[in-house]
C-alpha cells in the first residue's frame, strides 16, 4: 500500500495536520508497533505524521518534585538514566525488558502507552508511580491519569486529532522502594505472561505501610491497579504473610484470559505469587537504603 508522509515542524502543526486529515491519518514515532500492523495490513492509514523531529518530545527532565518524560523518549534512554535508578527502579527493569536492544533503541514511551496493550511492561510501571498524561489538542492540552487514558485493548480517551506528548509522575518520599516483575516463557524478547509492579511507602518512625501501589498487566483487557490490596497493606508492618495475603487479593481483582501463552487459571497464580514477591523486593529495597 501507499501512504503520504508528513513532516510536520511544531506540535501545533502536526495537531492541525491530524485535525484535518481525520481518521486516515496516523501519528509516527518509533513505528516498533505500527509498521508492523501495517505490513500485516491490520492498520492501512492514508496518511503519517511523523513526529520523531519535533523539538521538546524527548528526554527526561528533573523538575524538582517529580519527573516528566517526553513522549519521543526511548525504552533504551529510560533504561540507562542514573536519575531513574534507586526508588524509581521499576521503571528502568521494565524499559530493561522490552524486546531486544533495536526495539529499545527504536520504541518511545508514548507508542507504548498509545498502543494500549494490556501486557505493556512500562506502562505497569507507570501505573504504579501513579503518573499522568498531557495530550495537546486543537483546544490546548489536558493532563489526566493513565489509569483513565486506558480503556481496553488498543484503546484509550485519546482523539484522533491529539498527541501524546510527555508522562509525568512525583518523586518517591523517604522509606519508598518500587520493584517491577515480568514472567514471561523466555527472559526477554518475549510479551509478558503476567507483570507486576509495586511501589511501597514505610512510615520511618514505626516501620508501617504508608502507601501502596500495585499494578498489574496481562491479567484484564487493560493494565490496572489492585486497590483492595494497596488498601489492605495501609498501616501494616511488612511481612512475608501479609504480602502473600495482598497477592491474593490482587489475584482476586484479576480476570485474564487462556491463550497460547498461558492459562487464566495459571496467571492467577503468577499474579499471587509476584505480588509477594515484588512487595518483598521494595521492602529489602528500603531497608538497604537506611
Amino acid at each position: 500500500m501507499s501512504f503520504m508522509l508528513h513532516h510536520p515542524t511544531s506540535v501545533d502543526d502536526a495537531v492541525r495536520l491530524a485535525r484535518a486529515l481525520g481518521a486516515t491519518s496516523r501519528f509516527l514515532a518509533g513505528g516498533t508497533d505500527l509498521v508492523v500492523q501495517i505490513n500485516k495490513k491490520r492498520e492501512a492509514p492514508e496518511h503519517l505524521i511523523d513526529v520523531t523531529r519535533l523539538d521538546g518530545l524527548a528526554g527526561i527532565r528533573d523538575e524538582g518534585d517529580g519527573f516528566a518524560v517526553g513522549a519521543l523518549t526511548t525504552h533504551k534512554a529510560i533504561e540507562r538514566c542514573a536519575a531513574l535508578q534507586g526508588p524509581l527502579a521499576a521503571l528502568p527493569e521494565a524499559a530493561r525488558v522490552i524486546g531486544g536492544h533495536q526495539i529499545r533503541n527504536r520504541g518511545t514511551v508514548g507508542g507504548n502507552i498509545v498502543n494500549a496493550s494490556p501486557a505493556a511492561d512500562v506502562v505497569v510501571a507507570l501505573l504504579a508511580l501513579d503518573t499522568e498524561v498531557v495530550l495537546a489538542g486543537p483546544d490546548g492540552t489536558r493532563s489526566l491519569r493513565l489509569e483513565d487514558f486506558l480503556l481496553g485493548p488498543g484503546a484509550t480517551v485519546r482523539r484522533a486529532d491529539e498527541l501524546l506528548t510527555a508522562v509525568g509522575f512525583a518523586k518517591l518520599p523517604a522509606s519508598s522502594a518500587t520493584s517491577f516483575i515480568k514472567a514471561g516463557r523466555r527472559r526477554a524478547m518475549e510479551i509478558s505472561v503476567v507483570c507486576v509492579a509495586a511501589c511501597l511507602t514505610l512510615d520511618p518512625r514505626d516501620g508501617t505501610c504508608r502507601d501502596a501501589r500495585i499494578a498489574l498487566g496481562a491479567v484484564d483487557a487493560v493494565a490496572k491497579r489492585a486497590r483492595a490490596a494497596e488498601a489492605m497493606l495501609n498501616g501494616q508492618r511488612p511481612s512475608p504473610e501479609i504480602f502473600a495475603a495482598a497477592g491474593k487479593l490482587a489475584a482476586q481483582a484479576c480476570h485474564p484470559i487462556s491463550d497460547v501463552r498461558a492459562s487464566a487459571r495459571y496467571r492467577i497464580r503468577l499474579v499471587e505469587t509476584l505480588t509477594a514477591r515484588a512487595l518483598a523486593r521494595c521492602a529489602g529495597r528500603i531497608g538497604e537504603a537506611r
